[in-house]
């Protein structure tokens, strides 16, 4: 047997542990390539199609790759190459609107700087539009995040280091055809940066991101009620002694907004989360809701349709980077244990997930036992 199908038969026999794991499949490796696959990012459609993107290196430098599933991660696509540059691509974000269209952005530093890069398709990812630049800045922008409303407009959002560092938000009509000039939602003295983005079912727009003006980074909010045209006043959701940072955002009804983000002041950095039951008027107190003996790091959230809150993230408490997962059943308020979803010999990074119109919880993660990261998915049963 030859080093890589021996490594590959040991991974084998690692993440089959996994498939004792009550309520998850077993893992499932989606790529197979020479280079480095990272920072996957999923999401599933109204019709039960799940579509993955992610940036790989086989090529030389980092590229934008896809690939997706028409019967519930069973099987998949081959891989679809979406970025041909000469530059860096990362930081990939997906959306699908309720036509089934397929929205993907990410960065590129083709330019000279870093700018945000946009296509779609129409058929279920078998076609894609030519790539087409969104922004035209003398910064960086930089780790865009979008979602998309009823009407299947699109919403971004995204930081820029033009004057400082900055939020910014822009809007694509017509299924992506014409795309509004950006806007700057934070406008602080500090910097501003990692945003995320919701839209619940009434089309309200939510907004949270990292902001540093207080001195350290705090949590901080903004939301918008006419399809982001105008934006309510700043409103700062954290209130510690160390950092507060990447914000994870989600919704499923009207009035019921969701946030978790890391806290490092009991160190090493844990989860914290908080809940609006009024649309953005009011919220929670904190909650914490990782307590291991290790650092937790890259939160990710969704909300299915029956106001249950899932929550992954990467912890290093069992020696090496691991995938850790929990749940609420009630809308946050009452959580379950924290639950581990993956044991293999390498380090677990980047987990995302999407829940689907039945409440499947679908994830994505890279990880490294075989040499080099490949992307990873498993789904809730």
């Amino acid at each position: 047997m030859n080093r890589k199908w021996a490594a590959i038969g040991i991974l084998g026999v690692l993440l089959s542990a996994q498939a004792a794991q009550a309520g998850w499949t077993p893992a499932k490796r989606l790529t197979w390539t020479s280079g480095g696959s990272f920072s996957a990012a999923i999401a599933v459609g109204s019709s039960g199609l799940i579509h993955v993107v992610w940036r790989d290196d086989t090529p030389g430098n980092n590229e934008i790759y896809y690939k997706g599933s028409a019967d519930g991660g069973t099987t998949w696509s081959a891989a679809q190459r979406l970025s041909w540059t000469s530059s860096v691509s990362d930081a990939p974000a997906i959306a699908v609107d309720s036509n089934g269209t397929i929205h993907v952005t990410w960065q590129d530093s083709t330019s000279g700087n870093v700018e945000i890069y946009y296509r779609k398709s129409s058929d279920g990812g078998t076609t894609w539009s030519a790539a087409r630049r969104l922004t035209w800045t003398s910064g960086s922008s930089n780790r865009p995040a979008m979602a998309t409303d009823s009407s299947n407009t699109i919403h971004l959002v995204w930081w820029d280091d033009t004057s400082g560092l900055e939020i910014y938000y822009k809007k694509g009509l017509g299924g992506g055809a014409t795309w509004s000039s950006g806007q700057n939602l934070s406008l602080t003295s500090g910097l501003s940066y990692n945003p995320d983005i919701t839209i619940t079912s009434n089309d309200s727009i939510h907004v949270a991101w990292s902001d540093d003006t207080p001195g350290n980074d705090e949590i901080y909010y903004k939301k918008s009620q006419d399809g982001g045209t105008t934006w309510s006043a700043l409103r700062r959701l954290t209130w510690n002694s160390d950092w507060s940072g990447e914000p994870a955002i989600d919704s499923y009804s009207s009035q019921n907004i969701h946030v978790i983000w890391l806290d490092n002041t009991p160190g090493p950095a844990k989860i914290y989360y908080k809940k609006s039951k009024n649309g953005g008027a009011a919220w929670s107190a904190a909650r914490r809701l990782t307590w291991t003996s290790g650092g937790t790091y890259s939160p990710a959230i969704s909300v299915d349709s029956s106001e249950g809150v899932h929550v992954v993230w990467r912890d290093d408490t069992p020696g090496d980077d691991e995938v850790f997962y929990m749940s609420s059943p009630d809308g946050g308020l009452s959580w379950g244990p924290a639950q581990r979803l993956t044991w293999s010999s390498g380090s677990s990074y980047d987990p995302e997930l999407a829940c689907d119109s039945g409440n499947t919880v679908h994830l994505v993660w890279s990880n490294d036992s075989t040499g080099n990261f490949e992307i990873y998915y498993k789904q809730s049963n």
